[in-house]
């Protein structure tokens, strides 16, 4: 099932600990790439160790190792320990030597401390899902999703990724769940293709596309405003509208307004330089292509992980398979954020009571509601205002929205399983057949309210059991 979510911003932090339903693999490789464009690999359950398990680990205050001595035909073992290098001789083949090496290690232990690498700024390879161009994203976060059944699918050309049967992966007709998929389906990998070319955009229709941008100008560029290549401000008459993703990559974005953003000249120059010689160059590009299924097993079950990537194009590799992460929240950095928020009614109770963990709560009096309304309202309007003077003044969107409070609604898409949505319910609604109590905050228990309204209608067979169970997840 997917949900379409619309709620405060502190609703959605209840929901991203309950992210369930679309899993992968904890040894499946993710395709990470440099913003130079350099790609490397790491298995996603190393990405959630380095992503949360803090930074430190203990490294041997020894350096050195094994080399090959050329003159001596012989491995060279040698170890700088406490300042002093110490060497442990020729070997005929390199294990000895290292054997060598590690036994030294290990009588004479270090203390030293080294820092893991950070990857909270990594970038994940990805792909445009219309021209189905290369691109990259920022990982927003690593999620383990707990212990799940999992199926292995293999493709004509030997990638095999190991998934829930929920989780969405890329096809040549869309997304499509892994557990829908059958042999001689065909999903989108990692590839290459025919670079862009000049030649579908004549010249009477390039300078048409010329003529329309140019109209566009002076509605779309502020007095002052920001280059989206180098982020430094400028007046109007030192801008130009450039194409995001260029003409000769996708004509169909050639005439949507989305796709244009202020330019400042020299930036304009360089790029426009740069597109043309791309355009002439011959030569592949990286995209992702079809590959077909060649087998589906069920494949046991293990910790699964899954990740969040900031959109416009919310997927990522999996073994070199284009797939999709589980939870889409609206994103303030591409889109103007309006100004709607949460204020409770009269049936939303004030008052706390009671132990952590097992709060109470009861109704308020009428001043604290008036308060509550009163202090909220102006609040929102403040930081709306803020909000809204920093883009004027030509803030970035990914910046401005700081100043918005938590009370502010968003929207997202968040897809489960039957079996995920019970776990999730009986952890966040309060029911009198339920076996372990939960006291969950009254607004995501709203969202969940609703949500197991429709799932009852879908499956009331189901939803019965789960009652009868004790609203227990089997």
């Amino acid at each position: 099932m997917t949900f379409f979510v619309n709620a405060p911003i502190f609703v959605f932090r209840e929901f991203m600990r309950h992210r369930v339903g679309w899993c992968i693999a904890g040894d499946t490789e993710i395709t990470l790439e440099s913003e130079a464009g350099n790609l490397r690999r790491r298995t996603i359950a190393e990405l959630y160790g380095l992503w949360h398990a803090g930074a430190e680990d203990r490294l041997p205050h020894s350096a050195g190792g094994v080399t090959w001595h050329g003159r001596a035909g012989k491995w060279t073992a040698r170890v700088r320990h406490g300042g002093t290098d110490h060497y442990l001789g020729l070997y005929e083949n390199r294990e000895a030597a290292e054997s060598a090496v590690a036994e030294f290690r290990e009588q004479h232990p270090g203390t030293r401390l080294r820092k893991l690498e950070s990857v909270r700024r990594d970038h994940v390879r990805c792909y445009d899902e219309e021209t189905l161009l290369a691109q990259r994203a920022r990982i927003v976060d690593v999620i383990q999703s707990g212990v799940k059944p999992l199926v292995r699918i293999t493709t004509a050309s030997g990638k095999v990724l190991r998934c829930t049967v929920d989780h969405a992966v890329f096809t040549p007709e869309g997304w499509c769940k892994a557990g829908e998929l059958a042999v001689g389906d065909a999903v989108m990998v990692a590839g290459t293709g025919p670079g862009p070319s000049e030649a579908p955009v004549p010249p009477g229709l390039r300078r048409g596309i010329g003529v329309w941008t140019a109209m566009q100008r002076e509605r779309l560029i502020k007095e002052v405003d920001t280059c989206h290549l180098c982020g430094r401000d400028f007046p109007r008459d030192q801008l130009a509208l450039d194409h995001v993703v260029p003409v000769a990559r996708d004509l169909v974005q050639a005439l949507d307004e989305r796709n244009l953003a202020p330019a400042c000249e020299p930036c304009h120059v360089t790029r426009s330089g740069g597109e043309q010689a791309l355009a002439r160059r011959a030569g592949k590009v990286a995209k992702t292509v079809p590959d077909r299924v060649v087998d589906i097993v069920d494949d046991g079950e293990e910790m699964t992980y899954d990740l969040s990537v900031e959109g416009p194009w919310h997927n990522f590799l999996a073994n070199g398979i284009v797939v999709h992460n589980s939870y889409n929240e609206e994103s303030g950095r591409y889109r103007e954020l309006q100004p709607v928020f949460y204020v409770p009614d009269e049936s939303r109770k004030l008052v706390q009571e009671g132990r952590p963990g097992k709060y109470r709560f009861v109704e308020g009096t009428a001043a604290q509601q008036e308060l509550v309304g009163r202090v909220m309202q102006d609040s929102y309007r403040q930081a709306y205002e803020a909000y809204q003077e920093m883009l004027a003044a030509g803030v970035a969107r990914e910046v401005a929205r700081s100043t918005l409070p938590v009370g502010l609604y968003s929207s997202m898409y968040a897809t489960c399983n039957a079996r995920s949505l019970m776990h999730f319910l009986g952890l966040r609604t309060q029911h009198e057949l339920a076996k372990v109590p939960s006291y969950p905050q009254r607004e995501i228990e709203m969202v969940g309210e609703k949500m197991e309204a429709e799932w009852a209608r879908l499956m009331p067979l189901t939803h019965a059991a789960f009652n009868a169970n004790g609203r227990v997840a089997p």
